[in-house]
């Protein structure tokens, strides 16, 4: 490939991934998108999903809890809202989680917490779901 796209993952604990990779595949709400060196200019919100990072190397797979895109001439921008990467992932604690929150959901008494409850679920069954 003649160049690299310029990368950086933040979320707001820190600074993931800043590097010069060949292609990023991320989960827009309206569907997965790539983005290589060059790509029009973008802005977009993410949904919870795995943005693909690719480079002559491997494919690093980073699960990202929505958030916001931005590509432009320098590169592009993720601003993820939660972000990890999915080679850290420890199943057990994962499952206990996912029982965790059907549990939460199952003892919630008001709407609101009905729809945070629901929200956490699925947010960690699309974690199950990516490994």
């Amino acid at each position: 490939m003649a160049g690299k796209l310029h990368f950086d993952l933040v979320s707001p604990e820190r600074l993931l991934l800043s590097e010069d990779v060949d292609m990023v595949v991320a989960p827009g709400v309206e569907g997965e998108f790539g983005v290589l060196l060059g790509h029009a200019p973008l802005v977009t919100v993410l949904r919870p999903g795995v943005v693909s990072v690719h480079d002559e190397k491997a494919v690093r797979r980073i699960f990202v809890r929505g958030g916001f895109a931005e590509v432009n001439a320098a590169g592009l921008t993720v601003l993820a809202e939660e972000a990890f990467d999915l080679a850290e992932v420890n199943v057990e604690v994962l499952n206990q989680r996912i029982k965790n929150a059907e549990e939460d959901l199952a003892d919630a008494q008001t709407d609101a917490a009905r729809t945070a409850a629901q929200a956490n679920l699925e947010g960690l069954r699309v974690i199950r779901d990516s490994l």
